[in-house]
């Protein structure tokens, strides 16, 4: 029996992905202003306006979705005699996954006839979107309910969420980096690179001086890791910097072109965390692709360093 792919709005998907596919999306809600706000359709949204008012100093806040929102979303689907896939952001930043999760527990206790998956896709925008477009497909295709779950997982594992940001302060603030080289881009002004773990948490691994160079290592960690382009759809998602995406969109095409790029705005529950300026690549690579070394030690020395230089400073 066929089964139904619903997914978040933090997946970044346009309108007209989730009408072709047919995929439901439950909206994640921002507060601004003292108003809680969806976006539902990226295309529509302002993002320029949006950041430009975050750049400004305005504050955006998010909370997640609890289980039982969850469960009146699920419940509809499994009443109909369908079974369900519910595509997830990272459980790494959120914990709207685990809310997701309580509420496929509580509604298999009220239709145990009926099978519920929650994928944590470790992901977040088009990284969590490419994973709900493919469990789509695997949908149209046929494939079983059991089968196509192993498969979302295992896309899941290798999907590069690789990202580069103009300013820490928002990733910071949100608690959202999980290791010390946020330091290292606020004191020296560079441009930090940074990723999904294979926990799908966010860690800085690089620092580059320059926004071009920043641009320029996204594509070459695609040019080094990504499996198989022509058969695969790529995502590029930005914070109001159209001109950087186009950019790095022309850098993939050049010497190993993806079957086709999605390019959108971030939406703003996501953007929000990520902050003006952030430009973010997401691709298949291969199982390394999460685990691979980096040269985060050497960013976590350089921390080293400078600390060891601030308090021999303070002593003297």
């Amino acid at each position: 029996m066929a089964f139904s792919v619903l997914t978040d709005s933090s997946g970044n998907l346009p309108r007209r992905l989730v009408e072709k596919y047919r995929i439901d999306v439950i909206p994640f809600l921002y507060r601004m202003d003292g108003q809680d706000r969806c976006c539902t359709d990226i295309e529509a949204f302002d993002g320029a306006r949006f950041y430009r008012e975050m750049k400004a100093g305005k504050l955006v806040t998010t909370t997640q979705i609890p289980p039982q929102q969850y469960a009146d979303f699920f419940e509809p689907y499994l009443q109909r005699g369908e079974d369900l896939i519910y595509v997830s952001m990272s459980s790494g930043i959120s914990g709207s996954c685990n809310s997701a999760r309580i509420a496929a527990e509580m509604l298999k206790e009220r239709h145990p006839e009926r099978s519920v998956a929650v994928v944590d896709t470790k992901g977040a925008a088009l990284g969590e979107g490419l994973v709900a477009l493919r469990a789509a497909e695997l949908r149209d295709r046929g494939l079983p309910f059991t089968e196509a779950v192993d498969a979302l997982e295992r896309l899941s594992r290798k999907m590069c969420n690789v990202f580069t940001v103009d300013d820490l302060l928002f990733l910071r603030r949100g608690g959202r980096l999980s290791n010390l080289a946020a330091i290292v881009g606020t004191v020296l002004n560079v441009k930090p690179l940074l990723k999904g773990d294979e926990e799908g948490r966010i860690v800085a691994f690089a620092r580059l001086r320059g926004r071009k160079k920043a641009i320029e290592a996204l594509a070459e960690r695609y040019e080094t890791l990504v499996r198989e382009p022509g058969g695969q759809t790529v995502g590029i998602v930005h914070a109001d910097c159209a001109e950087d995406a186009e950019r790095l969109a022309s850098l993939l095409r050049r010497k190993r072109p993806p079957k086709e790029i999605v390019l959108v705005g971030y939406e703003p529950v996501t953007g929000c965390h990520v902050g003006p300026g952030a430009l973010a690549l997401f691709f298949e690579g291969g199982d390394e692709v999460r685990t691979e070394l980096d040269n985060v030690q050497n960013v976590l020395s350089t921390v080293k360093t400078k600390l060891d230089g601030v308090r021999g400073a303070l002593k003297k």
